[in-house]
């Protein structure tokens, strides 16, 4: 692979300028040029700014929270609120903040190199697409579907890339291996003489939660990874000739919140000859990365004898005390629990009457570990308990293991470093790398694909302190002031995806550090 030559001219922008939008800040002037001295012309198309919207604008499942220390990073989240998230906040069209300059916008400048010109110009795509990508995000969240049953949002995905200009642009699979899953690829002109594209995969989950809908915001993970795609698209079609072939693939990933969508597709083959995979998921913080940890879910029955309560209750033999007895050992066992394992779950079935004698019970619960290493351990102990339950009360045990197992994010260092330096220059303000690895975090199916594929699974701040699973992150993955961070964090995943295409060095960093990580794991 060779780094972006000079025989690669990048055609002038039609579309609309994304402005940065935060106070000039070390390390970014080389996506600016003075006003005054650019040559570079402002183009007319239809963007975010244009419509009256900020310009720039940019899972895991979080069932559950991480242990470990956490006052630092509860110290660094409110000194941030205290500041009121100044540098987060979109500008209003049409100003600039003190200090700061207008950015490069199109054609070709001297001062700037020609991959930063390809970056601003991933961030023009998205910003002309800015309408088309809300109404998506709009449409998959005001008609939320449970775990593999997400056909309309399946619809409105497959829709969108079947009629992104020009027709035929993207090569779309609809029901791709699974009912409500997807792919849509799309290929770079010229360069095809090299032996193999370099395969760049961006991901979109888009499943919803009973009863809260979409309190997690996968319609804003949907939107990211087809705005990044489009980003990325639209930089490599402005080049007059590419030094190497690339493909874009978008996978629509369904089924996060329950079951596990991205597993069935590892299995299915849907992952394989990826090099890198994007996807983000919306949280309260910027996190290049947080500590997803491993999970294992089990449903747990036990039989008993059903009986009257009153009249004969000896010739019963109680499934709820079972249940119970089950519940109160797992709590009693929490205080020789390693501080980062978690146990939680609940008793969906204690009987039908009271005058009844419960002749069956039923538990599920979610067990969780920081490694694959770890997560049998924790699982045996859990397991004994439910046993034990089963002993005391006469009853027998069935324990159920889920369809799969959610395996703990690795990290890809170089990778989240290069989106960080990235973010900045969009005005991302990031929590400190302490603070990442010290902050709550939950389980995602993306784990399993960072031990099959390198890839980033970052968390970004969508404009709301509300907390994920609630109905107040509902309202707020719904929302307008969303859609600013939501695209510029698509912004960020697709100037990390052009780093990578034409930085070998990086590439190969990448490579090593998942090589490394899955050593570490002895996995």
């Amino acid at each position: 692979m060779m780094p972006l030559g000079q025989r690669s001219a990048v055609r002038p922008a039609p579309g609309t300028q994304g402005r940065r939008d935060h106070p000039r800040r070390p390390g970014a002037e080389h996506l600016r040029a003075a006003e005054g001295r650019s040559t570079c012309g402002r183009g007319s198309g239809g963007g975010a700014g244009d419509s009256g919207r900020p310009p720039g604008s940019g899972g895991d499942d979080l069932r559950g929270r991480r242990a470990g220390p956490q006052a630092r990073w509860a110290r660094e989240r409110a000194s941030r609120r205290s500041r009121g998230r100044a540098a987060d906040r979109p500008a209003a069209v049409g100003t600039m903040r003190p200090g700061e300059e207008r950015p490069v916008e199109g054609g070709a400048c001297a001062s700037v190199s020609e991959l930063e010109l390809l970056k601003l110009r991933a961030a023009e795509c998205i910003d002309a697409a800015a309408e088309r990508l809300g109404a998506l995000s709009r449409a998959i969240w005001s008609a939320p579907e449970l775990a593999y049953e997400e056909h309309q949002a399946h619809g409105v995905l497959t829709r969108f890339f079947r009629s992104e200009a020009p027709a035929g642009a993207w090569a779309v699979q609809p029901h791709y291996q699974l009912a409500t899953a997807f792919r849509a690829e799309w290929g770079s002109p010229g360069g095809w003489a090299a032996p193999r594209p370099l395969h760049l995969g961006f991901l979109c989950e888009y499943d919803a939660l009973p009863g809260l809908g979409h309190a997690c915001g996968h319609n804003l993970i949907a939107e990211v990874g087809a705005a990044a795609a489009l980003g990325v698209k639209g930089a490599l079609e402005s080049l007059a000739g590419l030094p190497l072939p690339v493909k874009v693939i978008v996978l629509g990933t369904p089924a996060e919140e329950d079951g596990g969508g991205k597993i069935d597709l590892i299995e299915a083959g849907a992952f394989k000859n990826l090099d890198v995979v994007f996807m983000a998921h919306p949280s309260q913080e910027n996190a290049a990365y947080l500590p997803d940890v491993a999970e294992h879910d089990v449903t747990v029955k036990f039989y008993g004898k059903a009986s009257h309560a009153a009249a004969y209750p000896w010739e019963g033999l109680n499934a709820l005390d079972a249940a119970v007895l089950a519940y109160t050992n797992l709590s009693v066992l929490r205080q020789q629990l390693k501080p980062a394992w978690r146990v939680h779950g609940i008793i969906k079935n204690g009987g039908v009457k009271p005058n009844i004698i419960p002749s069956y019970s039923e538990l599920i619960y979610y067990f969780r570990a920081p490694s694959m290493k770890e997560l049998p351990v924790l699982t045996k102990k859990a397991e004994d308990c439910f046993r034990a339950a089963a002993l005391a009360t006469g009853c027998t045990v069935e324990i159920d293991s889920g369809a799969h197992d959610y395996y703990n994010v690795l990290p890809n260092k170089s990778l989240w470093k290069a989106y960080v330096e990235n973010g900045k220059k969009l005005g991302i303000d990031f929590i400190s790398e302490d603070a990442m690895f010290s902050g709550p975090s939950g389980s995602t199916d993306f784990g399993n694909v960072s031990f099959v594929v390198p890839g980033i699974h970052p968390y970004f701040y969508i404009g709301s302190n509300a907390l994920n699973h609630t109905e107040q992150y509902t309202e707020a993955a719904g929302s307008q002031e969303a859609q600013f961070y939501t695209l510029r964090t698509a912004k960020a995943l697709a100037m990390t995806a052009l780093d990578v295409i034409f930085k070998p060095e990086l590439l190969e960093r990448i490579r090593e550090d998942f090589k490394l990580k899955l050593q570490e794991e002895e996995f």
